[in-house]
């Protein structure tokens, strides 16, 4: 049962230190805790776990203005950060784990400043049908987050000079471009700064749980593992990842985002493979590629590798194999 909640708020805006300090809460939280982690990414373009760098991002024009990419743990699409956005991370066991409730803090909290906040879909908070949250999920073992974002006055014009969306994304959205999705809440409240938010969200994390709010400093953390994953988030090899290019290309959207499955073949056997995604189900999607090399490429045989992952999900294995085999 959770019983003691903690606020920490990170003061730096380095991407590669801000993932660094949520994998090591993420591994740090015990049962019967529940952390909301505040914290603020300058000029960064953050990608999903499962994402191809350079499709999803204009990496030389981003570097050139002094900006950062970077690779998450969770799923899901590519964000653009600045100082006009908070992000937000809520962080517990398994057993404690409860995104209605989560989800309820910030729409309390932003509705709490005048905003008229709703959920829109599996992933997203909108005012007056406009987007300013999208939110990711990611678990190892028993222990979980929920993070996301908090556009309060994002500077809107590099997102379509940092962030190169795929037209197949657009259509599925219904929309022409990234940029018409999405509002500020200082579209709503002109007066509304980072710390009246937080304080905002500090409130209604204690009013929804019911539970008073402790605050949570660094210097109680495993050092080790803040090292360990600071290496981690600024490693090239984990930003871009291996995108050489093999034989095959097939891609697609489907209802649980965008999928690119890239391989090479020899006497019907799989030798290669390589996976691109969006969707949220970041872990398994990052299994398949391994599966898949040395298989038949046989919708049975395929279908037996993909079975038996962990996290298998039958509408993924199915659209997987749909685009497997494809001639």
């Amino acid at each position: 049962m959770l019983h003691t909640l903690y606020l920490i708020t990170s003061e730096d805006t380095d991407p590669r230190r801000n993932l660094a300090l949520e994998e090591t809460l993420l591994r740090q939280v015990q049962p019967g805790q529940c952390i909301l982690y505040l914290w603020q990414n300058q000029r960064t373009v953050v990608i999903g776990r499962n994402q191809h760098p350079t499709n999803e991002c204009r990496v030389q024009a981003l570097e050139a203005d002094g900006g950062h990419l970077v690779r998450r743990l969770s799923g899901g699409g590519a964000v653009y950060h600045d100082l006009g956005n908070l992000n937000f991370t809520f962080l517990t066991h398994l057993a404690d784990y409860d995104v209605e409730k989560q989800t309820q803090t910030i729409l309390e909290a932003v509705r709490a400043l005048g905003i008229p906040a709703e959920k829109n879909g599996r992933n997203d908070l909108t005012a007056a049908g406009g987007k300013f949250s999208g939110h990711a999920y990611y678990r190892s073992g028993d222990q979980c987050y929920h993070h996301g974002t908090l556009m309060l006055d994002v500077d809107l014009t590099p997102l379509e000079r940092y962030l190169s969306v795929h037209p197949l994304k657009l259509q599925a959205k219904g929309v022409q471009s990234v940029r018409s999705r999405v509002v500020n809440l200082k579209d709503f409240r002109p007066d509304l700064t980072i710390p009246q938010l937080r304080q905002a969200l500090a409130e209604a994390f204690g009013r929804v749980y019911g539970l008073p709010v402790q605050p949570l400093t660094q210097e109680g953390l495993d050092q080790g593992q803040l090292a360990q994953s600071l290496a981690r988030f600024s490693d090239p090899a984990w930003i871009y990842g291996d995108s050489r290019p093999l034989d095959v290309s097939r891609e697609d959207a489907f209802s649980w985002g965008l999928l690119r499955l890239d391989y090479s073949q020899a006497d019907g056997v799989i030798t290669q493979a390589a996976l691109w995604s969006d969707g949220l189900e970041a872990d398994f999607l990052c299994q398949v590629p391994a599966a898949l090399q040395g298989c038949p490429r046989q919708a049975d045989a395929l279908r037996q590798r993909l079975v038996d992952l962990p996290g298998a999900d039958p509408v993924l294995i199915e659209d997987i194999l749909t685009l497997l085999m494809k001639e």
